[in-house]
């Protein structure tokens, strides 16, 4: 009786360890998207499962990709705030971190060369922890006058140049100023503008997910 009792003890015991081992192999082989971003990719004035990372997940999901996409959007953020918690969102060990910001920084008026300055250094600081950057471009207001929109619009392309990383002209490509596609506020957009947004973007975040599984 008692080698019985043994011999289930180490067949459960040999089947806990196979379960464990699968399911750390499972995790393992989930990629981790992380959106740092603002308002626009948080999710502002939406549900949950209608915010911009939760949309992206179940499209990459269908497109048969395995991603955990990791919201890390905080509604007002500026570049200096997406910088000053970069730290706090590399504690989730992401492979890819799309970088949404800007938007703010414009809305305020803030010199084009501290955005600049700002995003360079999330782009550093994520390259030198290994991580592949993907930029989402953003537009200044046009009322804030030709020479502040040009110098504000020309910072993504630059970085993406500079920094050889994929560039997502403008995340809002399709989506800005059309009343259909955005609350009330004309700001933020509705479930039906993350679609849309999702959609467009969708082509480029799978080329990189192609390539980083090609790596692996």
């Amino acid at each position: 009786m008692p080698l019985i009792r043994l011999s289930l003890f180490l067949l459960v015991m040999a089947i806990c360890n196979v379960q464990s081992l699968y399911a750390n192999n499972t995790a393992e082989s989930v990629l981790r998207l992380l959106v740092l971003g603002d308002s626009l990719s948080a999710g502002y004035g939406l549900k949950p499962e209608d915010s911009f990372p939760s949309r992206l997940e179940e499209a990459l999901d269908v497109a048969g990709y395995r991603v955990h996409v990791i919201n890390a959007g905080v509604s007002g953020d500026t570049t200096a705030g997406g910088l000053s918690r970069l730290e706090w969102a590399l504690v989730d060990k992401p492979h890819i971190v799309l970088v949404e910001l800007g938007g703010n920084d414009a809305l305020r008026g803030l010199p084009p060369a501290e955005t600049y300055a700002n995003l360079e250094s999330i782009i550093v600081k994520l390259k030198k922890n290994g991580v592949r950057v993907v930029l989402a471009g953003m537009q200044a207001p046009r009322n804030l006058g030709k020479d502040y929109t040009l110098e504000f619009d020309a910072i993504y392309s630059r970085l993406a140049g500079q920094y050889d990383i994929p560039l997502y002209h403008f995340f809002l490509d399709g989506v800005a100023l059309d009343p259909a596609l955005n609350q009330p506020d004309g700001i933020h957009p509705n479930p039906e503008g993350v679609k849309v947004i999702v959609r467009k973007i969708l082509p480029l975040l799978e080329s990189e997910l192609q390539q980083l599984n090609s790596e692996h």
